[in-house]
């Protein structure tokens, strides 16, 4: 039965409406449609998804039976170095995400920024260039009308334009509708392992164009997963370790959420399986019959939207059905677990997800063995945000993220519900008490109910921030092991996480061999799909400002900036005491300038520093702001005088670990230098200025 939260997503997004937008299906007959389209209304199909056991992804369940129905979800597009290419690519990106496909690419054949094009002796405006433009492109293209699409943008980790990839998310105006990921190699991961140097190649002339320190750049790409959750890590060579057709080629990119990783032209239509559904009556054993049966009938119902497929291009048609690749998963694994039982991340649970996806894969490729049809490719584990919510289940193999939920209507009414599964316990052991309820809408926890609940409601009832990352990572590590493609999962970390556990996250995904893996710290981004708890506590502007900030320490070190500003030079001093940046000091140069404005901004800044206030937030403020003068100036390098402060504090905040730094960059690593005992050093390579 559907919920009122799935009766409004099907309408909103997937029941068909006539010219003037009004309701010609409803929510039930959605599912009737697609069956009829898929499989001439096949009964087992309809009775599947009706009873929310096996849902399709949402092309599938939005495009079927409808003109030029496009049905996959995941798609890979080539990029070559040169612009026929990638205009072209661009081209198709936007024709697929009309028809509701994400697409993934490697930007990895592009040469670096400044190199000399042949052609016109001019100077190659680099990958991250040409991804703006797929990003803007992709920002004016609505998937079937009805949401903007998604992107993988991936560059490998030997490409020389990789520091600036990596970092580009520090920004967060840049690339927002792509999520980003680092093609990470066996050797590269060796070169950290032992602590030596590798080298950046040009993908045009296959030369070496310099070596850097692994572990700087490993660090790096650290502490900007920590910061932002960006760019998660693609373990490449692990992926094509496993690749059953290599003789097609290798891959280099995947789908937009890194579960799919696809050659050239390639698509891949997902579906997921409901395991909430499948228990026995007395919630002691996963039911293997009825799971077996809903194995047979999904992978049945992907092959067949294989051959109904509409292809919105003759090469994709051509690349998929040569592989018919198809991505059966697995949604409600947490749910699953809780009806067992048993608590996610402990050893019963990793040893029943390795039993129940190995039982999966068996019972998938028996029944494409039946129909005499070889899928090259079968399971994958997807991310299920939106057939989840439809599902009334938790979301692939994440745990649940949070036991309390708030739901608004378009009345604006406002709906507090807590998860059915638990007040089903407490109401067991009649502990269903305001008190109680009270607790878990506040933070969506049991934590700090360890007194009032009896154990087994404390170990069965655990959300992501109650599982340790390595548990995290050896969940995702157990599904792998019998997943044909890879997992989409993340690593959740609680907001006080440091950059160290991030890193042992990052290390034992690879130990583990594990494809990839993406990591979010909570509160890292000031907008987050998914917030604990329902009552927030709301600080006022108010009465943060009314709070001291810290003292200025006699001694502070930093770094200078010169930015060109619409009236001449602007030099902005960063500053930084043992709790990060602390001050901000303007001096204009002899041409003259908004002097004033410059150092109301900077103290109005050191304010807001001292006072605790996020930099990150500050230097978003800041930018962007115009001045006339910076506007007529073609030399100026930032629109405003406070803009220009505003980019100096996003220099400092690029840094590895928020530490002082410079703009005068190392000539042996090419980190930036930083002011230490005196003198200009690297951190990372050993370089000094004073040696």
């Amino acid at each position: 039965m559907l919920t009122k939260t799935a009766e409004e997503i099907l309408k909103q997004r997937y029941c068909i409406r006539d010219l003037e937008g009004e309701l010609v299906e409803t929510p039930e007959q959605v599912f009737e449609r697609v069956a009829n389209a898929i499989g001439d209304g096949n009964r087992a199909y309809h009775q599947m998804m009706k009873n929310l056991e096996f849902l399709p992804n949402t092309p599938t369940l939005m495009n079927a039976g409808r003109p030029n129905g496009q049905l996959s979800a995941c798609f890979v597009l080539p990029i070559e170095d040169s612009m026929e290419s990638i205009f072209g690519t661009l081209k198709n990106m936007a024709l697929i995400h009309k028809t509701g496909g994400g697409t993934g690419f490697s930007f990895s054949n592009i040469r670096p920024a400044g190199s000399i094009v042949s052609t016109t002796q001019g100077k190659a405006s680099g990958p991250l260039s040409f991804m703006q433009a797929f990003d803007a492109a992709t920002e004016t293209v609505k998937q079937g009308g009805k949401r903007r699409g998604a992107n993988m943008g991936m560059l490998r980790i030997d490409h020389p334009d990789i520091k600036e990839f990596i970092t580009i998310k520090q920004d967060p105006n840049k690339l927002n509708n792509f999520n980003l990921s680092v093609a990470v190699t066996d050797a590269f991961m060796n070169a950290v392992k032992e602590d030596t140097n590798y080298k950046l190649i040009c993908p045009a002339t296959k030369r070496v164009v310099r070596e850097v320190s692994a572990r700087y750049m490993w660090r790096l790409l650290v502490n900007c997963a920590w910061s932002t959750g960006e760019p998660g890590v693609i373990f490449i060579d692990t992926i094509n370790r496993y690749n059953s057709h290599l003789y097609l080629g290798d891959f280099e990119a995947t789908n937009p959420c890194g579960e799919q990783p696809l050659l050239p032209y390639e698509s891949c239509n997902l579906g997921s399986i409901n395991l909430s559904k499948m228990t026995n009556d007395y919630y002691s054993d996963v039911d293997w019959e009825k799971l077996t049966i809903t194995v047979k009938n999904a992978v049945i119902f992907l092959n067949d939207v294989i051959e109904y497929n509409y292809y919105p291009l003759p090469e994709i048609k051509e690349a998929t059905l040569k592989t018919k690749k198809i991505g059966l998963g697995i949604m409600g694994w947490a749910d699953l677990l809780i009806k067992l039982k048993i608590r996610y991340g402990s050893t019963e649970s990793l040893e029943l997800a390795e039993k129940v996806m190995k039982h999966i894969k068996q019972i998938a490729y028996q029944a494409a063995a039946n129909l005499g049809i070889s899928n090259m490719s079968m399971t994958t584990i997807a991310p299920t945000g939106t057939i989840s919510m439809i599902a009334n289940c938790s979301s692939g193999i994440e745990p649940i993220f949070g036991f309390a939920f708030e739901t608004h209507c378009m009345d604006d009414e406002r709906f507090v519900s807590i998860n059915e599964d638990l007040m089903n316990a407490l109401k067991l052991y009649n502990l269903n008490t305001s008190a109680v309820l009270e607790h878990i809408e506040d933070t969506g926890r049991l934590e700090g109910l360890e007194n009032v609940l009896p154990k087994v409601i404390m170990d069965t009832f655990v959300c992501a921030h109650d599982i340790s990352p390595q548990e995290h990572v050896m969940m995702q590590a157990a599904f792998q092991k019998h997943t044909d493609a890879a997992v989409s999962k993340t690593i959740n970390f609680r907001n006080d996480a440091t950059k160290e556990e991030v890193e042992q996250a990052f290390l034992l995904a690879y130990e583990l061999n594990c494809k990839g893996i993406t990591v979010y710290r909570d509160g890292c981004r000031e907008a987050q799909t998914l917030n604990m708890g329902i009552k927030k506590e709301e600080k006022s502007v108010a009465t943060s400002a009314l709070s001291t900030p810290r003292e200025r320490a006699k001694s502070l070190e930093g770094f200078t900036t010169k930015i060109m500003t619409g009236c001449g030079n602007l030099y902005v001093t960063i500053n930084y005491d043992s709790e990060g940046i602390c001050e901000v000091l303007t001096n204009a140069g002899k041409t003259g300038g908004c002097q004033a404005q410059a150092e109301s901004t900077a103290r109005l800044v050191t304010a807001a520093l001292r006072s605790n206030v996020d930099p990150h937030a500050i230097a978003k403020q800041l930018r962007g702001i115009k001045c006339p003068s910076a506007i007529r100036n073609k030399a100026a390098e930032c629109t405003s005088c406070p803009d220009g402060i505003g980019k100096s504090l996003q220099i400092a905040l690029n840094d590895t670990e928020d530490i002082k730094q410079s703009k005068i960059e190392c000539p042996d690593c090419r980190e930036k230098l930083i002011m230490a005992e005196g003198c200009m050093s690297c951190r990372f390579c050993g370089y000094s200025k004073c040696s």
